[in-house]
């Protein structure tokens, strides 16, 4: 059965089954209850599920993963909503000091199954802390699973998959596309939780991103095509672990990668790709990796964001500086 969703009710459509499936899925978060959260994800769940099972939380996001972990210590499967990417930095703490180390801190013995929901990135004109993409801490941090899925249908399936790990899961949603209608398949998911996906084929240049730069990299291919470039795309979805096998099967035929991103470019998710790549599919590339990103500044004014994040002009000039060589 497939319907056609906008990002955010795949996504609701997802905990929705995920409460259904397990009754020991909490969602815990702010406003996420009558009101549905900011972007209205957990819409009606609370009348649904009642609210020991759909939390109103305080206005403390330290407190909130704080109590998730132990919940997750007593069994239960946390859902936790931060309302806006800027503001997971209060338990910034609690995810990296604690939530990422307990499984090893006692070897394997103690689990902790808890995902926790950022809507991150820009193109929504707002102001500080509400479009920044902090991705980079979490991908660095041991212990956390860390993925980010940029269609309908990923959204509604990798939801459910982060819930089903045992380990902690940083679930960045790309809050520019929650409006972004895609085809739902209800029936069976299409790839694994930590899996890359060819979203075109290409032959002259591999094209990698995730989130809702993916939108962005087709925008760019289709525009290459005009001018007679092919380029491939790839859509990264799992930040950490990354997949990296489609990404070296293409640079090996391509022979050229431009990986694009919202975040700022320094020691970034992008660095990591572009080296890796380069240490692995050395002798197959014709052109040094190139990225395109944010600058590396404080996120901008709301009427500068247009020049900030990087768009498919940027990154098609990126692509031209590849073919150049």
């Amino acid at each position: 059965m497939t319907e056609n969703l906008p990002i955010s009710r795949a996504l609701n459509a997802g905990l929705r089954r995920a409460l259904e499936t397990n009754d020991r899925v909490l969602l815990m978060g702010e406003d996420i209850g009558p009101l549905g959260g900011v972007f209205r994800v957990t819409e009606g769940l609370q009348k649904d599920f009642g609210p020991r099972r759909v939390i109103d939380s305080p206005l403390a996001e330290s407190g909130i993963v704080g109590t998730a972990i132990g919940l997750a210590m007593s069994g239960f499967r946390p859902v936790l909503e931060i309302q806006f990417d800027g503001f997971v930095f209060p338990a910034f703490d609690q995810i990296t000091s604690q939530l990422a180390k307990l499984t090893n801190r006692h070897e394997g013995a103690l689990r902790m199954p808890v995902v926790i929901r950022i809507p991150y990135g820009g193109h929504i004109g707002a102001v500080e802390h509400h479009q920044e993409s902090p991705e980079a801490y979490f991908t660095h941090t041991p212990g956390l699973r860390v993925v980010s899925p940029s269609n309908a249908n990923d959204a509604y399936w990798m939801i459910q998959q982060a819930i089903d790990s045992p380990d902690p899961v940083v679930f960045f949603e790309p809050k520019a596309k929650y409006w972004q209608k895609g085809e739902v398949d209800t029936e069976a998911p299409a790839l694994p939780l930590h899996a890359s996906r060819i979203v075109r084929r290409g032959t002259d240049v591999t094209l990698v991103g995730h989130g809702a730069m993916v939108t962005t990299l087709l925008q760019a291919a289709a525009l290459a095509e005009s001018e007679g470039t092919s380029c491939e795309v790839i859509d990264l979805r799992s930040l950490s672990p990354v997949d990296y096998g489609p990404l070296l099967d293409s640079v090996r035929r391509t022979g050229r990668m431009v990986y694009a991103q919202e975040a700022p470019g320094f020691t970034s998710l992008g660095s990591e790709v572009a080296a890796t790549v380069m240490e692995k599919a050395f002798f197959a590339l014709e052109a040094p990796v190139l990225r395109v990103s944010g600058f590396d500044v404080p996120f901008p004014p709301a009427k500068l964001e247009g020049t900030y994040l990087p768009d498919a002009d940027r990154i098609l000039e990126a692509v031209d500086r590849s073919l150049a060589y």
